[in-house]
């Protein structure tokens, strides 16, 4: 399993996991919007956006009726056709390169996911860094083999996908080119719960598939993502928006800048602290090993004196014998005449 590098950001164990903000339709048909999106991800630290690329009638038919219609009562997108929907949430392709040129100004990598060819080529015109494949395509083969043939690395989520197609699918990217893929644990629903996130599932496509995992993460707050980095996640995609009641068609689970922010933080801190197996006190804790318990008089003792429970105790600080000692002692003669509040050591023993 490699290291990865997307514009020189290497994304592996050894490196802090790349933080993805995802605008996806947040930007509400406003490309002043879409831009402030950009600014607010920046300020808020994390390291890359990703946009989608598709029309409409590229993802679907202009069918208001039957397959085509949205009537789950359930479903954030209640009501519309899905034609109607891609509509509402596609962004324009004529904005990809002024966003990505906000994206580069302000550090930030900026890819997007391609749903068909004509979006992979448009994209390749933008020499993006990068290809993200999202759930839902991650059985599309013949968009696989189009992504994998340009060489960049690919980004594919793994949301519903069985392991013989996910095998499938690894196996049609890597015989197509592809040299660099990471796998994102997903679940596909909008947003996801906790209990549906099985975190567990990224070290075992990890050892399964020999490649870099990470999240794509549609449950509210930064829980799971922060979780995900102690199961070795390399790579967490988040939906992100200015503020939530600003609405759109993903904005109910997509995160404010704020939160973003404490993600960024806490996903840091989470891979700072997984270190590596340590027994034993290291050297910023040699300090506190003064505040271990330890043998000490209790009381003042006379030379020839046995050691009992009534002159012994097993207190802080520990500059007396380990308290593993004290029954040893118990019975056994004072040496010399011992002030109360002496640490006891060997040598003070008959």
């Amino acid at each position: 399993m490699e290291v990865i590098s997307i514009k020189g950001r290497k994304i592996g164990p050894g490196h802090l996991p790349l933080v993805v903000a995802e605008m996806s339709g947040n930007h509400n048909q406003s490309l002043n919007r879409a831009l402030k999106i950009v600014e607010a991800a920046a300020k808020s630290g994390a390291h890359a956006v990703k946009l989608q690329t598709y029309t409409a009638d590229t993802m679907t038919l202009d069918i208001a009726d039957g397959d085509f219609f949205i009537d789950d009562p359930k479903s954030l997108w209640h009501g519309y056709s899905l034609y109607e929907l891609y509509q509402k949430a596609h962004t324009p392709w004529e904005w990809h390169e002024p966003i990505m040129k906000r994206c580069q100004e302000l550090g930030l990598i900026c890819f997007s996911t391609p749903f068909d060819a004509t979006a992979v080529d448009f994209l390749e015109e933008l020499n993006v860094p990068c290809h993200k494949i999202a759930s839902f395509e991650n059985t599309d083969l013949p968009l696989i083999r189009k992504v994998a043939s340009t060489g960049k690395p690919m980004i594919i989520s793994t949301g519903m996908a069985t392991v013989a197609e996910l095998d499938e699918t690894v196996r049609t990217a890597r015989e197509a080119g592809c040299q660099d893929l990471v796998l994102l644990k997903c679940t596909s629903t909008y947003p996801a719960t906790p209990e549906n996130t099985n975190l567990r599932t990224i070290p075992y496509l990890r050892d399964l598939f020999d490649v870099q995992v990470g999240l794509s993460d549609h449950t509210m707050g930064i829980g799971a993502s922060v979780a995900s980095v102690t199961l070795g996640a390399t790579f967490i995609e988040k939906h992100f928006t200015l503020r939530r009641a600003d609405g759109g068609v993903d904005a109910d689970f997509s995160m404010e800048p704020e939160e973003m922010a404490q993600l960024v933080v806490e996903s840091e801190r989470a891979w700072q602290a997984l270190g590596k197996v340590q027994l034993g006190p290291i050297s910023a804790e040699k300090a506190s090993q003064v505040f271990r318990r330890s043998i000490y008089a209790a009381v003042d003792i006379e030379a020839g004196e046995p050691f009992t429970p009534n002159n012994l105790r097993v207190i802080r600080p520990g500059h007396g014998l380990p308290p593993k000692y004290y029954s040893l002692l118990l019975g056994k003669q004072s040496r010399y005449s011992i002030k109360k509040g002496t640490p006891i050591n060997f040598e003070k023993v008959l």
